[in-house]
């Protein structure tokens, strides 16, 4: 049985070439196809991300709802060790670093403001777990021995390369929380001070929410830059779509 998870993500843009640089100079992501208005870009023979054009988009406001940050997962600490040196050497600018128990994540943000997180997971048998609940924190990331566990040069996001999860801005945490677990079915694993975090199959999270810069915030505007919508593979929901109360589109496939 194939387990619910995040297929990838698709952006509204204002500069798509801009951006698809970005992707793939910074993260290392190839090129799937695409046109003139779309581009795709993955690892391997799988597509992460979907960037839509849209000159006469309005830039992000980061007090909307709509996107915190996309967390790319790779297949092993190696690997973020090797891009973590490809970001020094490169002169990516990274936004922090952090250690969460169950994972380790380098965070940055893209030329027009979304954000990104890059991440490990640690082995799930190593979490601290108690029924749906799933312990992690915030602690200072050792960069220095991340780094010294690499080998060899980074060669672009590896096959394997994933999703892992998507972090949103909310308007309000009752809210969401109702249509997380009401609407896409994720079961509440972790909360800490303004989000919840919510996950399928056991995993620590596949969604989250936040309220530390959109409390209290509307629908988001239509006509902004910023996330179009969220892919979800569950093949028994597939041509399902959902929307959370402030726009944010999940759609199944």
């Amino acid at each position: 049985m194939t387990q619910t998870m995040i297929d990838h993500v698709a952006l509204t843009v204002r500069d798509l070439r801009g951006m698809a640089r970005f992707y793939e100079t910074a993260l290392g992501m190839r090129s799937h196809g695409g046109d003139g208005e779309t581009c795709r870009l993955g690892a391997g023979d799988r597509v992460l991300l979907e960037l839509r054009r849209d000159s006469a988009a309005t830039p992000r406001d980061p007090r909307q709802p709509g996107l915190f940050h996309t967390a790319f997962l790779l297949p092993g600490r190696a690997d973020l060790g090797r891009w973590l040196r490809h970001a020094a050497q490169s002169g990516v600018r990274l936004t922090g670093a952090s250690d969460h128990g169950v994972s380790e994540a380098v965070y940055l943000d893209d030329p027009e403001g979304n954000g990104i997180e890059i991440y490990r997971d640690r082995l799930q048998q190593d979490w601290s777990r108690q029924g749906d609940r799933i312990e992690m924190f915030t602690m200072r990331l050792d960069l220095d021995d991340l780094a010294a566990a690499a080998s060899g040069d980074w060669q672009g996001a590896p096959q394997g390369t994933s999703v892992g999860h998507v972090h949103l801005q909310v308007g309000d945490l009752d809210r969401a929380d109702d249509f997380f677990r009401s609407d896409l079915g994720l079961a509440r694993t972790f909360d800490a001070p303004g989000g919840a975090w919510y996950g399928w199959n056991g995993y620590h999270h596949h969604l989250a929410g936040n309220v530390w810069n959109s409390r209290g915030a509307g629908p988001r505007d239509p006509n902004m830059a910023g996330l179009a919508e969220v892919i979800i593979k569950d093949h028994a929901c597939a041509g399902n779509l959902r929307q959370d109360p402030w726009g944010t589109r999940f759609r199944f496939i």
